[in-house]
């Protein structure tokens, strides 16, 4: 079961999180892989959007947003756009572009970014908007402050988050195909009481980048987590072995309904809706070239095929779908 660790290190301004997608993340490749119309991703375009996948899991729970973040990155090399959204309740669903041939060994620059225009942009888009609100969307290149190509999505997504929030942050990522997970850790605001001073401005908080010793080093000791200990081992050992000399505050783990999970909003009733706005004639059409009408969900690539009879049952009318009533007097 897909889940997520949030912990506080005690008496120090620095907290971290754990996801492991599991169930989650094979229901998106399981549906993309049983599309006919586009098959499996290659496996570089899926490491990359289940890394995509785990990102959004450790953001969305950092800023506790009521509504979607959505994680894009385009460019213009063989997959064109990739796209990971997580609601507010940890759902989540993901999906990618692929135009053209992706080599076994691609990085992420041959995969989006080929002539140096990719981009990676951050979404926020209210649950519940105001009359006026414009979602929030905060976009970065996919290069380092010397015009570098990233070759891995946390770079790029640590850059992002120093200049959008002054916070030092790394990630470490990783996705096969059973697993996708990430670990998240970030020096915290410099604000709120205890052992963090209250009332310091956003510009003391952009002073303190690179400059805490504390989480200087535990941000060293996170660096250390291999590509392979993260996606093999579990949760409680990686944090063992990590930070065997801290003490950590833990959280209760967010774990089924409360946890990350697929979810996406396509259904037959939606698709079946949209055959009878095509309507009947159209429809007929299809049908007559074909045994079936096939539609595929742009996003999670699950498909929907209506024969001829269910065609039929989309435009009978609801009250002519009802057996007649009876006409003698009971």
């Amino acid at each position: 079961m897909s889940e997520l660790h949030k912990f506080l290190f005690d008496g120090l301004p620095v907290r971290g999180m754990i996801v492991r997608l599991t169930d989650a993340w094979t229901e998106i490749l399981k549906r993309r892989a049983g599309n006919t119309a586009t098959g499996a991703y290659p496996a570089p375009v899926s490491e990359l959007l289940g890394e995509m996948a785990a990102a959004g899991v450790l953001m969305q729970s950092n800023i506790k947003f009521n509504g979607a973040l959505v994680l894009q990155v385009f460019g213009d090399g063989p997959v064109k756009l990739a796209v990971a959204e997580v609601q507010s309740d940890l759902s989540l669903r993901a999906t990618a572009t692929v135009n053209g041939e992706v080599l076994p060994e691609a990085k992420l620059s041959q995969m989006v970014n080929v002539g140096g225009g990719g981009r990676c942009a951050i979404t926020l888009d209210p649950k519940d908007r105001h009359p006026g609100q414009q979602p929030y969307q905060g976009v970065v290149p996919l290069h380092g402050d010397h015009h570098e190509k990233l070759e891995r999505l946390s770079d790029v997504l640590q850059h992002y988050m120093l200049q959008s929030e002054q916070l030092d942050t790394i990630l470490v990522l990783g996705a096969n195909d059973q697993v996708a997970a990430g670990l998240l850790i970030q020096r915290m605001p410099i604000k709120g009481e205890g052992n963090l001073a209250a009332g310091l401005s956003h510009r003391e908080n952009e002073d303190q980048i690179g400059h805490n010793e504390d989480y200087n080093r535990i941000a060293h000791l996170a660096a250390s987590l291999t590509r392979e200990e993260l996606l093999t081992l579990d949760v409680d050992t990686i944090l063992r072995r990590l930070f065997w000399e801290e003490k950590l505050l833990r959280f209760e783990p967010q774990q089924g309904a409360s946890g990350p999970r697929f979810a996406c909003t396509c259904s037959r009733e939606r698709v079946s809706n949209m055959l009878r706005n095509l309507g009947a004639e159209e429809a007929e059409s299809i049908l007559a070239e074909r045994d079936d009408i096939e539609v595929g969900c742009e996003f999670c690539g699950q498909q929907y095929r209506f024969d001829a009879v269910d065609a039929a049952q989309i435009f009978v009318s609801p009250a002519a779908a009802q057996p007649p009533g009876p006409t003698g007097i009971q």
